[in-house]
């Protein structure tokens, strides 16, 4: 346990400028994470939250010099500035752009996917799609009342997670390794070990936290004490905002989802688990590096 450093363990000293750079995962929870970083701009006078990114369509890849912008519009941004999008890990160091502090957050794959599969069905999504697409074709009812376990054990092409597919039948942002890995093609084949290799590599590296709301406690803990800039008073925030923060874009029909079916799929996500048990893994590591930090400073540690 002795090898375990708080200090080590925090990528925040690498960053080059004081600006958070969320490149939010999708169907991790977080909408929940945009309210609490939401209600701690409210509460700190030196946080902005810019909102540019909150609006932008999803790309799977990006071409070199969308990234290139990327990197140059947030190193560009006010120091305490928070930058949000659903977008894949940019590597500022190839566009010589100062780093920014990196955060994300993870969520169990299998239900990672199955919520996206109520979520893509559910009347919010769908009203916003028409609102900004009015001509777009509505789908049949029987689409809108697809049944999970059924979808998965008749072979419907929706719910087949095959590994290393490149194109999907129907998007579902399977991939969750992907919004680590970056836009480099060999990111894009499905519970491929390379990509979940390179989304490794960049998490220890280069972010700060990854956190998971099934950790709630320790990743605002661990957000608190790594990101006080950022962070401070976040436990707070998220008990004065309970409510908001939990419920934002929770599946309000989620049906029961056999068992069977679960194990089925997850035996076709084996590398992303790998993925996730590693950024799980770092996320204790860090909170118990702080609580032993606490122990030495007060004599308690041999």
């Amino acid at each position: 346990l002795n090898h375990l450093s708080a200090t080590r363990l925090n990528n925040t000293r690498n960053a080059d400028i004081d600006v958070l750079f969320f490149n939010r995962a999708a169907k991790v929870g977080s909408e929940a994470m945009l309210e609490l970083l939401q209600a701690l701009e409210n509460y700190h006078d030196d946080l902005t939250l810019d909102r540019t990114g909150l609006s932008k369509p999803t790309s799977r890849q990006l071409k070199k010099n969308d990234q290139r912008d990327m990197a140059e519009y947030v190193a560009d941004l006010e120091e305490g500035s928070i930058y949000i999008e659903h977008i894949n890990w940019i590597d500022f160091d190839e566009f010589d752009q100062p780093k920014p502090i990196y955060i994300n957050m993870v969520r169990d794959p299998v239900e990672r996917v199955i919520s996206w599969f109520f979520y893509a069905r559910g009347s919010y999504k769908n009203a916003i799609e028409y609102r900004k697409k009015p001509n777009l074709k509505i789908k049949k009812e029987s689409w809108y009342k697809k049944n999970f376990n059924e979808c998965v054990k008749s072979g419907d092409p929706e719910c087949q997670y095959i590994p290393h597919t490149v194109k999907d039948a129907v998007p579902n942002f399977k991939r969750q390794t992907l919004f680590y890995c970056g836009h480099h093609d060999d990111c894009i084949p499905f519970n491929s070990p390379t990509a979940v290799q390179m989304a490794k590599e960049h998490v220890e590296r280069d972010y700060a936290v990854v956190g998971s709301w099934e950790d709630t406690n320790i990743t605002l803990t661990v957000l608190e004490r790594y990101i006080p800039r950022f962070f401070r008073g976040a436990k707070l925030m998220y008990e004065m905002n309970n409510n908001k923060i939990v419920n934002r874009n929770k599946n309000k029909r989620k049906p029961f989802i056999e068992p069977e079916v679960k194990a089925m799929i997850r035996r076709n996500f084996t590398n992303e688990y790998e993925f996730y048990y590693f950024c799980k893994q770092r996320l204790y590591k860090q909170y118990l590096a702080l609580n032993l930090n606490e122990l030495e400073r007060h004599g308690l540690l041999n």
